[in-house]
């Protein structure tokens, strides 16, 4: 049976999860001992990456993060808050908002859905901050069974996709030398929306022929000029594009839905789970990504939503270490494409976890997200 009709026989793609949550202590954790009480730790972090990175309005060569642990009873789950610019949030805030969790005051981490709903409703916003509460949670409950939590919801690691790896926006002679250091992997992202975008394609063309897709991060002004594009660009093997034009300009990008001989996926139009059905008739597919959506809880709730929605599902990232990218790896089986190259885009990861093996996102059997700690941050 294919992936897609396992899901819709399976009722995943209603939300449901093979072994609920809820009943995860009753039938899988036996406690040895009187309950604990869960303690949260977190400390700032600073990305070093390893080109500056340059998108269509922007550009950086660090990505301030903070990095979360909760321990309870001898176990410890780790998560992590990226926050580049543009998502609005800072070490400072996220250091407010976590301070103001009281998460002893729930007798278990299995208490998930009680947990993160009073984390979701503290304060508005702080996306980032209340995913590195949700994947360091789901790291423990996972932990505490012995199990990833790919296997938890019943996903099967052979369906991984293969993982696109990011070139930014660069001068010729860096792009072609970010091409050849990406030959290991099978697609390449390619940023654009800065005028030079003809630029960017040839010069890749002119070192690799390897399936690119473009992301415009809403670079594109008029929607004829972005279908003109659109073609160009499927002329010479691009395989989908990426927030094409401003999230704001909605018929003209109902208009160019219509119209594109390419699939369209959303990613700026797109932050939680209350966006997935507006994005159907503008958008082909969704780009998921966790600091956005608050975490793993939401993001399998979004990707079931689109798939039963007949939409396709892309798992993405910000400039993360492994921690955040592993979580999401836990997802990937039920995606079309993925790029989770946000660890390997910085030269100071202090875990390790999934690996890109021959460009495919490749899952471990580790217990919780599948991570190792290298260097001790929290």
């Amino acid at each position: 049976m294919n992936r897609r009709k396992f899901i819709r026989h399976s009722g995943i793609a209603s939300g449901m999860i093979l072994v609920p949550v809820s009943s995860l202590s009753s039938c899988d954790y036996k406690k040895t001992q009187k309950p604990g009480k869960m303690s949260l730790r977190f400390a700032p972090f600073d990305l070093q990456l390893k080109h500056v990175f340059t998108l269509a309005n922007s550009s950086r060569s660090t990505t301030p993060v903070m990095l979360t642990a909760i321990d309870y009873e001898g176990h410890t789950g780790y998560g992590e808050a990226s926050m580049p610019p543009y998502l609005g949030e800072t070490q400072e805030s996220a250091a407010a908002f976590l301070s103001k969790l009281r998460l002893d005051r729930f007798a278990s981490p299995f208490l998930i859905e009680d947990i993160l709903t009073e984390v979701d409703g503290i304060a508005e916003g702080n996306s980032a901050a209340k995913a590195s509460i949700d994947i360091a949670l789901h790291d423990l409950i996972g932990k505490l069974l012995k199990r990833p939590w790919h296997q938890l919801w019943g996903l099967n690691p052979d369906d991984t996709p293969m993982t696109s790896f990011t070139i930014g926006i660069d001068t010729p002679e860096v792009v072609r030398e970010k091409v050849k250091e990406a030959s290991p992997y099978k697609i390449l992202k390619v940023k654009m929306g800065r005028g030079n975008d003809t630029e960017m394609i040839e010069t890749i063309r002119s070192v690799s022929q390897v399936p690119l897709c473009v992301d415009i991060n809403q670079g594109w002004k008029d929607k004829q000029h972005a279908l003109d594009m659109i073609y160009w660009l499927k002329e010479r093997g691009i395989v989908f594009v990426e927030q094409p034009m401003a999230k704001e300009a909605i018929d003209d990008l109902a208009w160019l839905h219509d119209h594109s001989p390419l699939p369209i996926y959303a990613d700026e139009a797109l932050q939680r789970l209350k966006d997935v059905e507006s994005t159907k008739g503008l958008y082909d597919g969704i780009n998921i990504k966790l600091m956005k959506c608050t975490g793993m809880r939401e993001a399998h709730k979004m990707a079931n939503l689109a798939i039963s929605l007949k939409m396709k599902v892309m798992l993405g990232c910000m400039t993360e270490t492994s921690c955040a990218v592993s979580a999401a790896a836990q997802l990937s089986p039920l995606s079309e494409f993925a790029d989770l190259d946000g660890n390997v885009l910085i030269s100071n990861d202090p875990y390790e976890g999934m690996l890109i093996r021959e460009g495919k996102v490749t899952l471990n059997d580790s217990p919780g997200i599948g991570i190792n700690v290298k260097q001790k941050i929290v």
